[in-house]
């Protein structure tokens, strides 16, 4: 199976990521996290993501904070699918990077979660790699049965306040 590239602009940014990589984790996918700016380090992008279908890269997960622009500058460089998670780590709570990830070019694009949705974005990833792949098929769909357990047990737990 295809790996994720789980790519954030600053390690301030891996205690939102982390979650991702836990819920990769669950359902048995390999993945990497490098942490590259696309503005301080543009050569460090470039180079993981140009050599990423090589070491068996299907997916980026990328993240960053501010207006800066991660996910666009990795689905430049590459036509594999790019998941951006915008990050809020300014006064604007996320809507720059928000505005950053969602509006890109006809022509390049990144599917764009919502600010801080590193889950969603690992569970979008899983499901872009089961296409190939049944066995993580099945990991998806008994994923979505535990969520609506949990949410019955909740249901549960309030009626039984009332």
């Amino acid at each position: 199976m295809k790996k994720v590239a789980i790519v954030m602009g600053s390690d301030s940014d891996w205690p939102i990521l982390k979650t991702a990589a836990d819920l990769l984790n669950d359902f048995g996918i390999e993945y990497e996290v490098v942490v590259a700016s696309a503005h301080r380090t543009p050569a460090k992008v470039h180079d993981f993501v140009t050599s990423a279908p090589e070491k068996g890269i299907g997916v980026f997960i990328s993240a960053a904070g501010a207006a800066a622009h991660l996910g666009g500058v990795i689905a430049s460089l590459t036509t594999l699918p790019v998941i951006g998670v915008p990050i809020n780590a300014t006064p604007l709570n996320g809507m720059d990077a928000l505005l950053s990830t969602v509006q890109m070019p006809s022509g390049i694009p990144v599917a764009s979660m919502a600010v801080n949705g590193a889950k969603n974005a690992a569970i979008f990833a899983a499901q872009i790699l089961a296409v190939s792949n049944p066995s993580l098929q099945e990991k998806l769909i008994a994923h979505r049965k535990q969520m609506a357990e949990e949410v019955e047990k909740k249901a549960a737990k309030v009626a039984e306040s009332l």
